[in-house]
């Protein structure tokens, strides 16, 4: 019993230590710094956007004790992203699947809120994407930073000490799988998984913004009346409080009043997850709204416009 505890410790000492030339220290607000990723060997480095309160004035630690200027590329302040980029060689991590996590696995939550290398460990709690979070009705999003999580996440129990957001969740062969991040509150430990990542840094790098959907309506939650919620299928949809002039939600007939159950097929119960489905994909896209108005079923088409 002994010797297998010695091996898998050991095991995961040398996983923190190859993996700790590919940690940063990041140090872009006045308290304690925190820790990136590096993505790729031109000096791209992915951290989370809640540590990042400048824009200028960036400074990377580097994992040989050197300190280097970082631009700030681009933020995904929706899925507590940011991506930075050092004038240097760098060596990015490895990294694992898409879809190589299984709830129960060990993992490993690996940082650089210093000088060294900072590692907990815990276990996989749970996996949830988008249409899980949207059909569960649950509320995401710590609303003072306006985020909702809105790709999905990987739950763990590791502990996230302070400067650990930004940091690397360390699967059981050694390759990362996710970014830590305390930023969205509600006192669980989560990490933005590797398909959000990919996403937000291409885009990022391209466009040096993330591209949003805009459908121009001001809306809030409310209860359906019991007989129409059997028929729909759902409890609660949105009302609209407000419809924008000129904006694609009055274009396509939305009117003050009326209540969305859905939006492209996507069920809208939360404020949240109308937002997640605006996303950029949907901009120029026709989609098909489905609302109550007056009492009765109804549905129209709205070109999903782009948020400036």
């Amino acid at each position: 019993m002994s010797s297998m505890f010695e091996q898998l410790s050991n095991a995961m000492a040398d996983a923190v230590e190859a993996l700790s030339p590919a940690l940063v220290r990041v140090e872009a607000r006045r308290r304690q710094a925190a820790s990136g990723i590096v993505w790729s060997a031109d000096g791209v480095i992915v951290t989370a956007h809640h540590v990042v309160e400048m824009d200028e004035g960036i400074m990377v630690g580097m994992a040989d004790g050197t300190e280097r200027a970082a631009r700030l590329v681009g933020r995904d302040p929706n899925n507590d992203l940011a991506v930075l980029k050092v004038e240097a060689a760098t060596q990015p991590a490895i990294f694992g699947g898409e879809d190589q996590l299984r709830v129960g696995q060990l993992v490993l939550a690996v940082a650089r809120p210093g000088r060294t290398v900072q590692a907990t460990l815990g276990t996989v709690s749970a996996l949830v994407d988008a249409p899980q979070r949207r059909a569960s009705g649950s509320k995401r999003g710590r609303r003072g930073m306006g985020q909702v999580l809105t790709d999905g996440y990987i739950q763990t129990d590791v502990l996230m000490y302070p400067g650990f957001s930004g940091g690397a969740l360390l699967g059981g062969d050694g390759k990362v799988y996710g970014l830590n991040t305390s930023g969205f509150g509600s006192g669980m430990s989560l990490a933005v998984p590797l398909t959000t990542i990919r996403n937000t840094v291409a885009t990022l790098l391209a466009h040096g913004k993330m591209k949003q959907g805009y459908l121009g309506v001001g809306v809030q939650s409310a209860q359906l009346p019991q007989a129409l919620a059997e028929q729909v299928g759902q409890m609660v949809g949105l009302l609209v409080v407000s419809v924008e002039a000129g904006s694609p939600a009055e274009q396509g007939g939305i009117l003050l009043g009326d209540i969305l159950l859905s939006v492209d097929g996507e069920t809208t119960e939360h404020v949240d997850d109308l937002l997640s489905l605006l996303s950029g994909a949907r901009i120029g896209k026709a989609v098909a709204v489905r609302m109550v108005r007056a009492g009765a079923l109804t549905e129209v088409t709205v070109m999903i416009g782009e948020r400036a």
